[in-house]
């Protein structure tokens, strides 16, 4: 690998703080690039830009996956003109394929509320029913769920710090049900070196909040195959991922507070325009209710 993309990676690494899954996305993107075009970084220009993407539509990619092909040549190209490694960027001017956006999937407020309508028998169940409370709660992320520890509790005060994208650490409120979850999966967690304060002591030995084997950190493959489970004991249906959680705490919140900012601090995006989606889920919403209620939705018959 050349020069120029070892410097780009490690910047994304070390001061980014880009996460591993992150940096691997544009590790292939950019190299797949490199191995196409076959010439130095100074001497691309944008018709080798729009050459690439071409072949990459012809190869059956979808627009999406196209877009973020071309993003990751706009960050190495701001990033190589910003330390004056070239001159041009030949990703000015350069359009991607329009590809429509997708509106997350969400769970109605009984299907939130039937999915953690139960009474945990095991340790097992206490866990689960902790991290479902977590998830649409307080619309984490799945990483940061699998990331905290039991010091970024402080169940007293009512909140949980979480460390989002790029490593950046915000508090989120806990509501009374996540409140009441978490301090009984802390209680029968079976790892004998666990020590929690209820007052939040950072002082304790790090743990992981959430543990798969022993005391080892669950993985986020595991989170979502016992998420699954627990919708498929409660709804009927396994057709439920973290991310769904995170989107319906979003648009929850919508629909009763219209509160865009609020919901954007408490997702922990960067650009509001990513919290915007949930406007229109919340739209939606509206306009079902209009369609099944106002007289005037309703075709009248001559």
């Amino acid at each position: 690998m050349d020069g120029h993309l070892l410097r780009f990676f490690d910047y994304l690494e070390i001061e980014r703080r880009y996460s591993a899954n992150t940096v691997a996305a544009y590790r292939r993107d950019l190299s797949r690039f490199a191995a196409d075009i076959r010439r130095p970084w100074t001497e691309v220009r944008a018709h080798d830009v729009t050459a690439h993407l071409s072949r990459l539509h012809g190869r059956g990619l979808k627009p999406r996956s196209i877009q973020r092909v071309l993003s990751s040549l706009r960050s190495l190209y701001r990033f190589l003109k910003r330390h004056r490694l070239v001159t041009e960027d030949p990703t000015v001017g350069v359009r991607g394929p329009k590809s429509r956006r997708r509106l997350p999937g969400v769970l109605d407020t009984d299907q939130a509320s039937r999915l953690l309508s139960f009474e945990p028998r095991t340790p097992l169940e206490c866990r689960d029913l902790a991290m479902a409370e977590l998830l649409y709660g307080s619309g984490l992320r799945l990483t940061e769920l699998t990331g905290a520890d039991v010091a970024d509790l402080d169940l007293e005060g009512g909140f949980v710090t979480v460390r989002g994208k790029g490593g950046k650490a915000r508090q989120v409120p806990l509501g009374r049900h996540s409140i009441r979850a978490l301090q009984q999966w802390l209680d029968c967690r079976t790892d004998s070196a666990l020590v929690h304060s209820r007052s939040g002591d950072r002082s304790q030995i790090k743990r992981p909040l959430f543990t798969g084997r022993g005391a080892n950190r669950i993985s986020p493959r595991t989170v979502q195959q016992r998420l699954k489970r627990l919708a498929l004991l409660q709804l009927g249906s396994s057709e439920l991922h973290p991310h769904m959680l995170r989107h319906s705490f979003a648009s929850h919140l919508l629909e009763s507070s219209s509160d865009l900012r609020a919901v954007q601090e408490l997702l922990g995006h960067a650009d509001i325009s990513t919290t915007q989606i949930y406007t229109h889920l919340d739209f939606q919403h509206l306009a079902r209710v209009y369609d099944a209620a106002h007289p005037r939705s309703q075709r009248q018959d001559d």
